[in-house]
């Protein structure tokens, strides 16, 4: 059996920054990343490529801190980054740092099983080939980085009487496979309200081919969508989500993290402050709602977002087209249809308020399974490791099998410190997809949330004191690209038990770990509250507060988080991806006086 130090599944964005970080902090350890589609990139792969796929963020903050894209002889964005630009970017990074020779394409990890007997750990992992033959073939890894990504696993909807339909139906993942109905088709139905179907409607009827959108009426209505620049000094959207003085308007429980807790415990803590705070959301909400005039026309009026802004994270889409979407709403070329589909009929979508709409393609788009798809083992590992899994008798607990009283006291301590977050939204009649009259989708069992340390490393003290295995690009924000680069730094010291407040140290005392253990649950909690309609088996995302994230990132590798050369642009002006551009030689210049110490 083949025998590796570590092992990377995935190749999109965080797998090639996890990948390049252990290899470039351990280079002369046996490495391997495995792939299951034939290139690399993830969302950005060659075969995931459709028209008018751009990046939400502006150029210059969608780079690798130390791989600007400027360093690459590729095409230059103007604005939005192009779908190809992206992809030849994230290939040139692999070859840069000596990664692309890593990749084994077309092979999928089915399952990873832990080696319970071995007291130093590691996984054995069963791969299917490329051959297509059904062989596999097992690995033994020591370490095992899990980088499966949130856009990989779709949710497809099977709707009553689908087989009749005689039209080609897809979801959005395999957009690039049936684009060439942008040519054929005259009608085009899009089922669906995330940023993919967004960009399929605008595809469709970019192409001169009417669009019936149809938007459920048993879901949550169509989400947040900003133009890239906001208030009346046109901020970069991201750029003002990287405000440390934003950041503090958004109610977070890391608030005692940034070094400036005092003010984030008035403006939540205190009535005043909660005006100050209401009134700074209004004021966004409203800007947006100015620029995209969407009350000037009766159907874009429609498009008006349920949800409050302060309570939408990363469904958040932004505005990154060429043309104007809400021209085409607003000229009949895009059609909306708040309404549930009933059933398919030859050529024909059925809906709930008694409407039929002729069609000859349907993008049905159910959004995505959250969790990664490879099967761990022993049974029942997945409590530990903090991923979702089938609820039992309650949540994990090493000595009761719950965890039920953190939980409940990680909540008491969430609403006393930000009791904003009592009045979130309610949808009283919101039915999930999966159990929606007219789709027939195999409704999961009730799972379990997240609760993993750092929303990186497993929650439990027996897989922490083995640090064999971390996930990362399971939380979504507006700076994935520099998380992924923090991310992959702090994995590779938490193999190497390198981390300040060591959690491999800390799950050997029980005082200790259990401090850490309820901090776990505070922080995966969290996310119930600030943002409900995201959270539940999906992963955490956030977006005002990626900068205190990445920051509790930094403090844990013993990295400056105040990284600002005076302490107006401290508060006032907006991280990017060039304040982390050197981390990894801090990081090496560190590690290098602690051993002289030691």
């Amino acid at each position: 059996m083949e025998k590796l130090d570590c092992a990377v599944i995935g190749s999109g964005i965080y797998g090639l920054a996890s990948a390049k970080q252990y290899h470039v902090t351990h280079p002369s350890d046996k490495l391997a990343i495995y792939e299951s589609n034939p290139s690399l990139g993830g969302t950005w792969s060659e075969e995931r490529l459709y028209p008018c796929l751009r990046t939400n963020n502006l150029r210059g903050t969608f780079e690798y801190p130390d791989f600007p894209l400027e360093a690459v002889d590729i095409e230059p964005a103007k604005d939005h980054i192009p779908g190809e630009t992206v992809n030849a970017y994230l290939k040139a990074y692999a070859a840069r740092f000596g990664v692309d020779k890593l990749i084994h394409f077309n092979t999928k990890v089915n399952v990873a099983e832990h080696q319970e007997d071995d007291t130093s750990g590691g996984w054995i992992l069963t791969l299917e080939g490329p051959a297509g033959d059904g062989a596999q073939t097992r690995v033994f890894t020591r370490r095992l980085i899990v980088a499966t990504g949130g856009t990989s696993d779709p949710i497809m909807p099977t709707f009553i009487d689908q087989d009749t339909f005689g039209r080609p139906i897809f979801h959005s993942k395999d957009f690039p496979r049936y684009s060439e109905t942008l040519k054929t088709a005259k009608r085009a139905t899009v089922y669906g309200v995330g940023k993919f179907a967004w960009d399929v409607a605008y595809a469709y009827a970019t192409s001169g081919v009417t669009v019936d959108w149809v938007i459920r009426a048993s879901g949550h209505g169509l989400g947040w969508v900003a133009p890239p620049r906001v208030s009346p000094f046109k901020i970069w959207l991201e750029k003002l989500a990287h405000i440390r003085a934003m950041t503090w308007f958004s109610p977070s429980i890391w608030s005692d993290t940034d070094g400036f807790s005092w003010i984030q415990r008035f403006l939540h803590g205190t009535w005043l402050g909660r005006l100050a705070v209401k009134a700074v959301w209004n004021i966004i909400s409203h800007d947006v709602h100015r620029i995209l005039a969407l009350d000037k026309h009766p159907e874009t009026a429609k498009m008006k977002a349920k949800t409050p802004i302060m309570y939408a994270s990363t469904s958040v889409g932004i505005l990154n087209y060429e043309e104007d979407i809400f021209e085409f709403v607003r000229n009949g070329m895009i059609k909306l249809h708040f309404a549930d589909v009933e059933k398919l009929s030859p050529g024909k979508v059925h809906l709930s308020d008694r409407t039929t709409v002729e069609s000859d393609v349907l993008m049905a788009y159910g959004g995505w399974q959250q969790i990664p798809t490879v099967k761990f083992l022993p049974e029942g590992i997945e409590a530990e490791l903090g991923l979702p899994h089938s609820r039992t008798d309650g949540e994990w607990d090493p000595k009761t099998g719950k965890q039920a009283q953190l939980i409940k006291r990680a909540d008491e301590e969430i609403l006393t410190k930000l009791p904003m977050l009592k009045n979130f939204p309610q949808f009283p009649n919101y039915v999930p997809v999966t159990k929606q009259d007219g789709v027939m989708t195999s409704s999961p069992k009730a799972r379990t949330s997240f609760m993993m340390y750092r929303f990186l490393a497993p929650q439990s003290a027996r897989l922490l004191r083995s640090h064999d295995i971390a996930f990362t690009g399971l939380n979504m924000n507006f700076s994935n690209v520099t998380t992924a680069h923090v991310a992959g730094l702090w994995i590779s010291a938490f193999f190497d038990g390198k981390l300040d407040h060591d959690p491999c140290a800390i799950a050997t005392d029980e005082d200790a770990y259990e401090k850490l253990r309820y901090q776990t649950v505070l922080y995966n909690r969290y996310g119930r509250w600030r943002h409900p309609l995201d959270w539940g088996d999906r992963p955490p995302c956030f977006i005002f507060d990626a900068l205190t994230y990445v920051s509790i990132l930094l403090r844990d590798l013993g990295l400056k988080t105040h990284r600002k050369d005076s302490l107006f642009q401290e508060i006032f002006g907006s991280y990017g991806v060039e304040d982390y551009r050197n981390l990894n030689e801090e990081w090496a210049a560190a590690q290098a006086i602690k051993s002289k110490k030691d």
